[in-house]
């Protein structure tokens, strides 16, 4: 698949095949393409976690407060992204521009994530309500967790009709 193929594809999944397995060379290469995401000064500020079994299930739970993300406990694998600090360039350049390159670092990798994913034939999702305390227990981390990406196999996923702003109204030639 060519990239525009892949972001015509790539959904966020809601239902995954608990009893389907993701083979390790996939696994690999979604985190080698994690791995190869760029970021402000070269310094990926970020700590990828990646949990199955009892763990991931563990995962699952702690990112369904309120009734959210119940799909979430059929992924066979969670991947936790916590923060880390930035490298000294970049720390110097977002106190200067006033800027948070570390959330812009992290949506970065966690895309290149998604898209490899689909690429590989996965089915992902961003959670972002999730319960940083659990998280940080869970996956013995002292640092605070953005982002956690259910991935899995889908089942009974078929691909919806994208919604989007028209593309005049996101942007501006000058």
């Amino acid at each position: 698949m060519n990239f525009t193929e892949i972001a015509k594809n790539r959904q966020s999944c809601r239902s995954y095949d608990a009893d389907r397995p993701i083979e390790n060379e996939k696994l690999d290469a979604i985190l080698a393409s994690a791995r190869l995401a760029p970021s402000a000064c070269n310094g990926q500020p970020y700590h990828l976690t990646l949990c199955q079994g009892e763990t991931a299930q563990a995962v699952a739970k702690a990112t369904m407060g309120m009734g959210r993300n119940k799909f979430a406990i059929q992924a066979p694998v969670m991947l936790v992204i916590s923060e880390k600090p930035y490298v000294k360039s970049a720390a110097l350049g977002a106190k200067l521009m006033n800027n948070d390159y570390r959330s812009m670092d992290i949506g970065i990798a966690a895309a290149y994530i998604t898209a490899e994913a689909a690429a590989q034939g996965l089915g992902s999702c961003m959670l972002g309500w999730l319960d940083d305390q659990k998280l940080r227990s869970i996956c013995h981390l002292d640092a605070p967790i953005r982002l956690v990406i259910a991935i899995g196999y889908p089942k009974d996923d078929p691909l919806r009709e994208k919604k989007r702003k028209a593309l005049e109204d996101l942007v501006t030639y000058l």
